[in-house]
Formats: C-alpha cells, structure tokens, sequence
C-alpha cells in the first residue's frame, strides 16, 4: 500500500539537482536533471505523496475538483494583440508594470509559509490524517508559501524575483520606473459568511483554497500571455535573445505552478468527499459546502468582475496612450488589435 503519512522534512526536500538554476548569475529556486529538464523545488517527495493521496481519493469514490483555467476564458484587456500594439508604439510601460506587479503578488504568496492555519481534523468526522488537507499544516501551504516568496534569508530567488529577472532580461534594468500592484475589485459580498453551519475558522480555510485555486487559473493565463509577447519575433529589437530567456523562465514558473494546481484540485476535493460538524451539533457534507461557495466565486471570476476590470483597464491603457505623440492613430491601431487574436493562447 502507498504510503499516506509524511513528515514536514519529507515533503520540503528537494531532487539531486545536476546543475542549479541560476539566471545572469543569481541562483534560482529548483534546478536541471541530468537530461537537461527544469525540475520544480520541494518536489521529490511532495509529487509522490500528492500521487499517493490522489489514488487513494478515487478509490474512495471522489475525485479532484472539476476546474482548469479555461474556466476563465473571456474578456481581457488588453489582448495580446492590443499589447503587442503598444509594445510597438514604444509603450513598453503597460508589460513592464504587468511583470513587476505579477513579481510583487507572487511574493505576497509568501504568506502560506508564514501563517498558522487552522487543524481542520476537529471540524472534521472523519480521519483526514492519511489526506493531503491532513498535511497542510504539515509542509504543503509551507512549500507552496516558500514557491512563491522564498525562503528568508536563503539567497535562492523564487517566483518573485524570477519575474523580476525576466523583467530585467526583456526591457533592462531600471527601464521604467517601480510601480505597485493595485487594489483587486473584491466580491460585493466580501465578509458575508457564505457557511454559516461551520466555524468560520473552517470556513475562512476553504474560502482561501478556493480563491488561490481561482488566483492560479487568472494567472496561468497571464503567465501564458507574457510568454507570448516575450516571443514575439518582431519585439525587443537588440534584446531578443533575451526576452527569448525570459519566456523561458516564466515557462519554469509555469512547471511549478502546475504543483499547485493540481494540490488545491486535490485538497478541495478530498474536503468535498468528507463529513464537516456543525456548530449546532449535527453534520454536514463537505460537498455542500463546497459546491455552495465554488459556484458563487466561479459566477463572480467570470461573469460580474470581468468587466468591471476590463473597464479599469481600458481608462489606464487610454492614460497611456494619451502620452504618446500620435495618440489618435495607435488608438486606432489598439481598437483594431481587439478584433485579432483575442483568445488566449494554450
């Protein structure tokens, strides 16, 4: 039988990495294997036991949740086309801030190596301990904290300063100045308690994997749109081979971040397979509550916030374009983009 317990110390170690990842001479999170592959870090033993839980949830008759980034297919602005457009127009400042910003929140995901969560066994009827929602505490919110805003103190840059390199390779240093990221549009209902049968120590646990799982979808298809515009033949003049470098990096990003993924799938449906208490004494599914706040947050990611950021957006690309010297025609150039390519790319 496959082993279901692990140790913090088991799930934290990393490959025999045959030569590290480093990037103009920083070293980097994870490293290359003898055959030359990018390898993510903290994976040797955490892919196996992700395996291992996963088996063991089909056997019990559930399954990971049933969502994919494509789930986010839709309005987006601007496009790649439209970035492209601006790219060409010497407004490099729109993707240059796009990478910084995209730097500076994968580093706030440190916070899942920092904070203590909840042990979510007392709330729970069944044995999670041999679970992977019974080993968040125990290395994997630790691991995927440390995946994004690395280890203090290490010296080894992770998703952060990784975007923060491709950056650099793309535009060079200093380009254009820091900028920060802003204020998302929060849900109206935010603070409302969506499971009132819970503790909302419980709720509070699965509304965050529910939103990181969510985040990572949002970003999966930005990350793959970066890598587009990095690729772009026409784009960077003299720094080509190095925005060529660059998309390289974010497709490691993109590796690591396929890890997450596929754990948040796997912790919110092992939580959909088990048996919540209740404060009133009685029992709830775990299904219900699942699906109860999924279907909520999935109707707000997709039909009621997209357009109000696409609208945000738009009022911060006509700023932009209001500086450039022939503003009216590469208006008309970046409305016209929007009819071309709008899909995202796989």
């Amino acid at each position: 039988m496959a082993k279901l317990i692990y140790t913090e110390g088991e799930l934290m170690r990393e490959h025999e990495y045959a030569r590290p990842h480093t990037v103009g001479g920083r070293r980097m999170h994870g490293g290359f294997l003898a055959d030359g592959s990018y390898q993510p870090p903290r994976a040797l033993v955490r892919e196996v036991a992700l395996e291992a839980w996963t088996e063991r949830l089909l056997e019990r008759g559930g399954d990971l949740l049933d969502a994919d980034a494509s789930l986010l297919d839709g309005e987006r602005v601007p496009t790649i086309e439209q970035s492209r457009v601006l790219l060409r127009n010497g407004l490099g400042s729109w993707f240059w801030n796009t990478l910084t910003i995209t730097g500076k929140i994968e580093a706030r995901g440190r916070l899942l190596a920092d904070a203590q969560f909840p042990d979510l066994q007392p709330f729970i009827v069944d044995d999670i301990s041999t679970m992977a929602v019974g080993h968040l505490n125990g290395g994997l919110l630790r691991a995927h904290g440390i995946d994004e805003g690395g280890e203090t103190g290490s010296g080894i840059g992770a998703h952060d300063e990784m975007w923060f390199v491709a950056r650099d390779l793309a535009f060079g240093v200093d380009a254009y100045a820091d900028v920060e990221p802003q204020e998302n549009i929060a849900r109206p209902e935010v603070g409302s308690r969506f499971m009132p049968e819970v503790s909302p120590a419980v709720e509070g646990l699965l509304s965050l994997l529910m939103n990181l799982l969510v985040i990572e979808f949002r970003a999966e298809i930005g990350f793959a749109s970066a890598q587009a515009l990095l690729r772009t033949d026409e784009l960077f003049g003299d720094r080509r081979q190095q925005a060529e470098e660059a998309a390289e990096i974010i497709g490691r990003i993109r590796t690591d971040e396929e890890i997450h993924v596929r754990s948040l799938r796997l912790y919110l449906g092992e939580l959909a397979s088990v048996t919540f208490k209740t404060l009133d004494g009685s029992t709830i599914s775990g299904s219900e509550l699942i699906e109860r706040f999924w279907n909520g947050l999935v109707r707000w990611a997709t039909v009621e916030q997209p357009p109000l950021i696409a609208a945000q957006q738009r009022a911060a690309v006509d700023r932009l374009i209001d500086t450039h010297a022939d503003a009216d025609r590469v208006r008309r150039e970046f409305d016209e983009a929007a009819l071309a390519g709008a899909g995202r790319p796989r």
